[in-house]
């Protein structure tokens, strides 16, 4: 199918805001909302803040009832998704409409904390709900749920490329005719006591302790590590022909997608930036459009000393080292929401598109000088943008780059 493929609903959740509005005018303002951990006990833990959604009551998003069935990961997908669904006028025929979710994690909150009750309780039992609420799909399953949702539905698990892998499998099935609108949900729930003590083992996480406002520094010549986020973005993704007859309002066009892997090692990119180069090509290639076409590209941008040189060597070798792309990352304002960035960071790029306004890489105040590329470190005007490009480069080599325009 050639015809074109368009966003008409937005959702986010994230630790900056809880709405579309919200989330984008505290981003282009530089907040952050990296702070002390709140939401479990952090005394002991050798990083001890994080990127929470400190504002976020479930029961306001659904019934207490349902809030208790799930996992806090299940909970802001599916706050996430209703945004998006009433942003979008609505599901227009059940039977055409799907959700693909991403998620890395699943429910490693309820997984982690019932193993822990477990252990210290004196009667071993463990309550029914247990699966239903730690298990990927029932995100999805929740939201199909409550919407009356029957067409294809799907979630899967590629790491931080989760959610940009969920906006590319709905382009999938809407190109192959199996729906009209699909709905890509992007989730995570990862403050939990078992992971920060892995990741800090593995010296990836930023150790600023004293200071966690400015732990997470992309693409700075001082950044140590990334910092942990969580929360949920989604996206209505329809085909024109299905959105023009409803009477949608449309945000963007869906232009581009590319999914690859580095086929090198688990948790460090390929040195070369071999797999992170074609993936970007490839979004090109669908979108057909040159690279100079880009204005504005949110990096994957953790903060990882390793990472972050082969992301800027991967954009040079397909935009150019005199390219004048703008490169930024938002993950210093968030944390690495994993599962959830691939869907607020293109909601970041819409937004960039509709208003000419690049937000701020918070704490990018000396440029490594290894990097060759122009970055955004404080609000910027641009004009004219046409094109935009998020990237979510994961662990295992998953790379996905995905690509938003304009609409006319």
């Amino acid at each position: 199918m050639s015809e074109k493929l368009v966003i008409t609903g937005m959702g986010v959740i994230t630790p900056i805001g809880s709405t579309v509005e919200d989330y984008w005018k505290n981003l282009t303002e530089g907040k952050c909302g990296i702070g002390p951990i709140e939401s479990i006990e952090r005394e002991e833990l050798p990083v001890r803040f994080a990127g929470e959604v400190r504002d976020f009551d479930p029961k306001e998003h659904m019934p207490r009832k349902l809030a208790g069935e799930m996992d806090r990961f299940m909970q802001m997908a599916f706050a996430a998704a209703s945004q998006a669904i009433e942003s979008a006028g609505g599901i227009e025929d059940k039977y055409r409409t799907g959700i693909i979710m991403g998620t890395a994690l699943n429910g490693i909150g309820t997984i982690t904390g019932t193993q822990s009750k477990y252990d210290s309780s004196a009667m071993k039992k463990v309550g029914p709900r247990f699966l239903a609420k730690c298990i990927g799909n029932i995100g999805a399953s929740q939201i199909a749920i409550a919407n009356d949702i029957h067409g294809p539905s799907m979630t899967l698990n590629t790491a931080c490329a989760s959610g940009g892998d969920a906006i590319a499998l709905c382009g999938m099935h809407l190109k192959a005719g199996m729906a009209d609108a699909m709905i890509a949900v992007g989730a995570e729930a990862p403050v939990t006591a078992v992971l920060i003590q892995s990741l800090a083992s593995a010296q990836a996480l930023s150790t600023r302790n004293e200071e966690p406002e400015k732990a997470c520094r992309p693409f700075d010549v001082d950044r140590d590590g990334f910092v942990i986020g969580e929360g949920a973005g989604a996206l209505m993704i329809e085909t024109e022909s299905h959105a023009k007859a409803r009477g949608a309002r449309i945000y963007a066009e869906l232009a581009g997608y590319g999914n690859n892997t580095d086929a090198y090692h688990t948790v460090t990119p390929r040195p070369d930036g071999g797999g992170e180069i074609n993936c970007m090509r490839q979004a090109l290639e669908m979108a057909g459009i040159d690279p100079s076409r880009i204005g504005y590209i949110n990096a994957h941008g953790t903060a990882t000393p390793k990472g972050d040189l082969t992301e800027d060597l991967s954009i040079s070798k397909v935009f150019g080292a005199d390219s004048e792309v703008m490169i930024g990352s938002t993950k210093a304002a968030t944390g690495h929401m994993m599962g959830a960035g691939g869907i607020t960071e293109i909601i970041t790029c819409i937004k960039a598109l509709e208003e000419g306004i690049l937000p701020p890489t918070l704490n990018l105040e000396k440029l490594d000088p290894e990097c060759s590329m122009k970055y955004v470190s404080s609000l910027q005007e641009i004009e004219g943008m046409k094109y935009a490009m998020s990237n979510a480069f994961g662990f295992g080599g998953q790379n996905s780059s995905v690509i938003v325009g304009k609409y006319e």
